[in-house]
């Protein structure tokens, strides 16, 4: 890796059932309003399918200078040449992952406790996402929020950034960042808004209020 990771302060997780054809178009938009990484989390797609896709918001976020970042599959992510992979409990090993994409390359981790963070920073990630903070309507949830408390709990543990995740949006985005978290993941909020750029915008800035747009340092 090199000194720092760019844009995880924000970030866009897809799911284009949620938003259909428009998604590419929403992506565009959330990176011109302050997104800086996006996650192509499409589980469902067939190997060429999210291959064609993937190109695709890999131009976008090329041409606008974000990260992208590919959930799971490390074969897409380097046909791509996406900025990394992220990573679950069902997924390759961290340590057999990096072996495959290398150190220049970022590798995240989706935990769900404390012990699940610390396994994956002892394993190599160079940050894990943190959910579910809040209530969601991520069907993929089965157990309850955590609450804010539990981003402090774990950043007194690890080292790597803590990006947190689960029915975030405006009203409740300086509640994350007060309370520890690097950065902040987001889906429903964007991807059903009517104004993905605006919404955006306006959760940067309370982003700014508190100071917590900075670069994530490792």
């Amino acid at each position: 890796m090199g000194d720092s990771i760019r844009g995880l302060d924000f970030v866009l997780i897809t799911d284009r059932k949620v938003c259909g054809n428009k998604l590419t178009d929403i992506i565009e938009q959330a990176i011109d309003g302050g997104v800086g990484t996006v996650q192509l989390r499409e589980k469902d797609l067939s190997t060429c399918d999210l291959y064609r896709l993937a190109k695709e918001v890999r131009e976008i976020t090329s041409r606008k200078g974000a990260n992208l970042i590919i959930n799971d599959r490390v074969d897409i992510a380097t046909a791509v040449d996406a900025d990394g992979v992220h990573l679950g409990w069902q997924s390759l090993e961290i340590d057999t992952v990096r072996r495959m994409i290398g150190h220049d390359k970022i590798i995240g981790f989706s935990a769900h406790s404390l012990e699940e963070a610390e396994r994956a920073e002892n394993s190599g990630a160079d940050y894990i996402s943190i959910s579910p903070i809040f209530d969601t309507a991520n069907k993929d949830y089965s157990i309850k929020p955590l609450g804010v408390g539990e981003i402090g709990k774990i950043k007194g543990h690890i080292d790597i950034p803590v990006i947190a995740l689960g029915g975030i949006n405006e009203n409740n985005v300086n509640k994350v960042l007060k309370n520890g978290a690097d950065g902040i993941a987001v889906m429903s909020a964007i991807l059903l808004s009517d104004s993905p750029g605006q919404t955006v915008t306006r959760i940067c800035g309370e982003m700014r209020k508190i100071g917590s747009e900075s670069e994530i340092k490792l």
